[in-house]
Formats: C-alpha cells, structure tokens, sequence
C-alpha cells in the first residue's frame, strides 16, 4: 500500500458516473470535493474520464479543481472522444450497427455532443427490468435507470439529422440480439456490455466504444500534452468501459462497488461510491 505522504505529481484521472460521484447524479460529494482541491493543491493534475456527453459533463468542469479548465482550449478538457482529439463514429459504422441492433429488437440512444436521440420504448425497458436487480446494477444502467425515473428528455430518432455520434448506449432483452452486430462490426467497435440479471441470455446493457479512440488513447494523449509519462498517472473506475483507462494507468484503481472483471484488472480497490471512496483512497495513496 502506497502511504508516501511525498509522493511525486500525478495525473489523475477519473471516471464520473459510479466513482467520482453515484451515477446520474450531478453534484459531487463535499467530502470528495474538499479531497479534490487537496490534491490539486499538493501539485496533482485532474481530469475527467467520462463517457457522458458535452452537456453532462460540462457543469462538473466548472469546479476548479480540475485542470482541464485550464487546457480546454487545447481540447483536453476532458478525456472524451469529442474533447481529446475527436474521434466521433463514421457516419455509414454508426447506422450499420445500429440497424443491426435494432433488427434483433434492442433499443438503441445515440448520444450526440450536446444532444442524446432515442427511442420511445427506452424508458418501457426500465420499467421491465427487476426492480430486485437495481441494487447491482452497473453505474451505466443506474444512470439511465435514474434519468428515466427524472424525467430525462431524449429527442426522438426522427430529429436525428447526422450529427457526429460519440456514444451509442443500448439494452437488450437478450445476449444473443447482439450477435450480428458483433459479427458485422466488431473491428469497429468495443462492445461493452454488462448482464442486468442472472439468467444465462438475459437482460444486457452497454455502450459502442470507437476502437480508435478510448478512454485509454485519451490519456496517451494527455501525457504526449504534457510531457509526462504513463507511470506518472492514476486511474479511477468503476465499469468495464474504464478497462482501456485502467490498463494504461501507472496505478489503476477500481471502487468497490464496480464490476468484477475491473477489480481482477486493477492494482487496488478503493472504498465504494457511497462510501466515501474518493477521498479514502486519495488518502491511503498520499495524494492528500
């Protein structure tokens, strides 16, 4: 366990939904904001590493803990496809796939810089998923469970007029809907999907990761930026679409209510979300 009070400056990057804060919500934590400017003031850089969208995202970076306010010119406010170099899906990729989704009956959301497009029956699927199985949820599904129950505006496919897509999120009644979207379009893009039951071909949700541009190839980017190495960063994750984050990072770390596979990838486990797990480990590792 790392305790150096000393330890040397490092670029810090962290996951949202699940990890620097529960998912969905929008206002992080006191107790994790006082251990964010802590560290920002013992030298330490941070950013976000989010899978949300410009709109989502944009009221967090307005705390000024963060150091992507200070490249955002730079187009490193954030590791996010759009911010850190754009990489937004190709146009023909992104409705393939998509058609290919919604052949086998999974609804699709397309998530667009300032705009997310979906589906009438979005919100018909939450209700059918087992309240039972909400506790376990992974933090994409509990994000989307609680923008539903909010009253989350989504506009229509029909207003869907080509703009560049930077997240496709689907959920699945069944695993094997998604097996010719996988045949057709797995060299394009990582699907990351995680079971919201636990029957063998039931209830899935996940998101389309571009291969040529992840969490991961954001903090590469960061780093060349910056001129720092990869062994001067920390990654903090929840899920499996932080599996590109955390295994690139010097240190990785997964909370402790992330997902399985996360934890057997990542150097430590940190306390749960709800738990105060920010600032603990913040402390465990000498950061603060």
């Amino acid at each position: 366990m790392i305790k150096d009070k000393s330890m040397g400056r490092k670029l810090i990057f962290l996951d949202i939904d699940g990890t620097l804060l529960p998912p969905g919500d929008m206002l992080i934590p006191e107790s994790t904001l006082a251990a964010l400017d802590r560290a920002r003031a013992n030298g330490h850089k941070l950013f976000l590493c989010t899978g949300r969208n410009h709109r989502m995202t944009e009221p967090l970076l307005r705390h000024d803990c963060f150091c992507g306010r200070s490249v955002q010119r730079r187009r490193l406010c954030a590791v996010r496809w759009q911010d850190s170099g754009g990489y937004p899906h190709g146009a023909a990729a992104g409705e393939g796939v998509r058609a290919a989704l919604e052949r086998h009956g999974v609804e699709c959301t397309l998530e667009a810089r300032d705009a997310t497009f979906g589906g009438s029956k979005m919100a018909e699927r939450w209700k059918i998923y087992p309240q039972k199985e909400r506790c376990t949820a992974n933090s994409e599904a509990e994000r989307w469970r609680k923008a539903m129950e909010e009253g989350m505006s989504i506009l229509p496919l029909s207003d869907y007029k080509g703009e560049p897509l930077y997240k496709i999120v689907f959920i699945a009644d069944h695993e094997s809907d998604l097996a010719e979207a996988k045949q057709l379009y797995a060299d394009q893009f990582v699907f990351c999907e995680s079971k919201l039951d636990r029957l063998t071909d039931g209830f899935v949700n996940g998101e389309l990761i571009n291969r040529k541009f992840d969490k991961g190839t954001g903090i590469k980017a960061i780093c060349d930026h910056l001129g720092c190495t990869l062994a001067d960063t920390i990654g903090f994750g929840d899920s499996d679409n932080d599996l590109q984050m955390t295994d690139v990072a010097g240190i990785s770390v997964c909370m402790a209510n992330g997902s399985e596979n996360l934890k057997k990838r990542c150097d430590r486990i940190a306390p749960s979300v709800y738990e105060d797990g920010i600032a603990k480990e913040f402390k465990a590792l000498g950061l603060i």
